[in-house]
């Protein structure tokens, strides 16, 4: 059972891999959000086009709710950027017959490059995706010409749009906490979270998870620092004399969601696994769902399909791509032996459609494509102060990793190298670019 790795565990292709770091400064990771549709520039709602280089998702939400004055669910986003890196997305703030505060956004490293109106919030997703530009460094400068012949056969076949560490947290854990949450185990869930179970943590956390373990809850709550907002925000109820069920959801619904699609997210990632085992990424079986990139629709794969001759070009144009599973209660699901092999990566992970349909919150479920396409790309090389560095550029769509790409082209098990080591909650949303 590969439940304690969730991470991606195959290439692609076969190319040698070209090693590297990236993020040694914010200025080499930049990312750059692609709106779905421009704002009318009248509405309750006023957008922002933000811009901000080494501050959190929950940094900016704070700032912009004390600058605006207003609660957390007055704000919207498309998806949470980056942290160590230079981003730029819209979010919108809900003023219905307000104006503005005067004055700039008071912190040094959040800047706002224009504002306007609209007729409604912008919610999880509205996007067309996102731009990158990341410099890998460390790395010989000239092995871009290999880098540029390996990026146009990523073009051509598209890229595995596999979930990536983002998702799973720094202990590489947040799917075995969801796990215990849709077995509604609260204990062992407070025990991976706060406790010593489950994967390595850093050894500066040791005695706190320690003390938890011997039920001294109130010693270890004086370790946890406000960063660790789920790990402080339970230990807390805990002091309190809640039990461990109510002490857990005292995180809130996005963080116990979150759980949730960490744990479809792994499940994914091992189906992914078998397809590339099987070198069928952009093979359609009979019984497959076929994503269809234009709009995001599914449509079940049939023999009738597989024979008409236009169909072979709209897989290999990426116009149609396989599907995966994240499974839910309303999930689609596949037939025949995609449907078994999906079954069977559920299993692996520990869950089953008991536990899909028992769980109260009743999980949704979707589908994913198996690979997305890459656009737009350039590859160069250089030489600045801080040495060589092969620069890429490119679109993905949005829910795709830009850090997937790179580990295709570094060829390092965990992914591209980065120079800044991860903290925080484990438990918490964490950025995603």
């Amino acid at each position: 059972m590969r439940i304690d790795n969730p991470l991606p565990q195959r290439y692609l292709t076969d190319a040698p891999g070209i090693g590297g770091v990236i993020k040694t400064r914010p200025q080499d990771f930049l990312v750059e959000e692609l709106p779905r549709y421009e704002p009318s520039g009248e509405g309750e709602h006023l957008y922002l086009r933000i811009e901000k280089s080494s501050v959190s998702h929950a940094e900016l939400m704070s700032c912009l709710r004390r600058h605006f004055g207003v609660p957390a669910s007055a704000i919207g986003f498309a998806g949470m950027k980056d942290k160590h890196a230079v981003t730029r997305q819209t979010v919108s703030i809900h003023l219905p017959g307000r104006e503005p505060p005067p004055g700039p956004i008071e912190h040094e490293r959040i800047g706002v490059l224009w504002a306007t109106r609209h007729t409604n919030k912008i919610k999880i997703g509205h996007l067309a995706g996102n731009r990158f530009s990341i410099r890998i460094r460390e790395v010989d400068p000239l092995k871009v010409t290999a880098v540029r012949r390996q990026i146009v056969e990523l073009e051509r076949i598209g890229i595995p749009n596999y979930f990536d560490r983002q998702r799973f947290g720094y202990r590489c854990n947040n799917h075995r906490i969801g796990l215990a949450l849709l077995r509604e185990d609260w204990t062992s869930l407070l025990s991976e979270l706060l406790g010593t179970a489950g994967p390595p943590f850093p050894e500066y956390q040791r005695e706190r998870r320690e003390l938890f373990d011997q039920g001294r809850y109130k010693d270890a709550a004086a370790q946890w620092t406000p960063s660790d907002r789920n790990e402080l925000t339970i230990i807390n109820a805990l002091c309190s004399g809640r039990s461990p069920d109510d002490a857990g959801r005292t995180v809130g619904k996005a963080a116990l969601s979150f759980w949730i699609s960490a744990l479809q997210s792994a499940v994914f990632n091992r189906v992914l696994d078998r397809r590339l085992d099987d070198q069928e990424l952009a093979v359609l079986h009979e019984g497959d769902l076929a994503w269809k990139h234009d709009n995001g629709s599914v449509f079940a794969v049939t023999a009738g399909d597989k024979a008409h001759p236009d169909f072979q070009r709209r897989v290999a144009s990426l116009e149609i791509s396989p599907s995966g599973p994240l499974w839910g209660k309303g999930m689609t699901r596949a037939a025949g032996k995609v449907d078994e092999a999906e079954l069977e990566a559920l299993a692996a992970m520990g869950v089953t459609m008991e536990h899909l349909h028992a769980w109260k919150d009743r999980t949704k479920g979707a589908r994913r494509p198996l690979r997305v396409p890459l656009r737009d790309t350039v590859t160069e090389a250089g030489v600045d102060e801080e040495g060589g560095y092969i620069r890429l550029a490119f679109d993905l769509p949005r829910g795709s990793y830009a850090t997937v790409l790179l580990r295709e082209l570094t060829k390092t098990d965990d992914g591209p190298v980065t120079t800044r080591a991860p903290r925080g909650s484990q438990g918490n949303p964490t950025d995603t670019p």
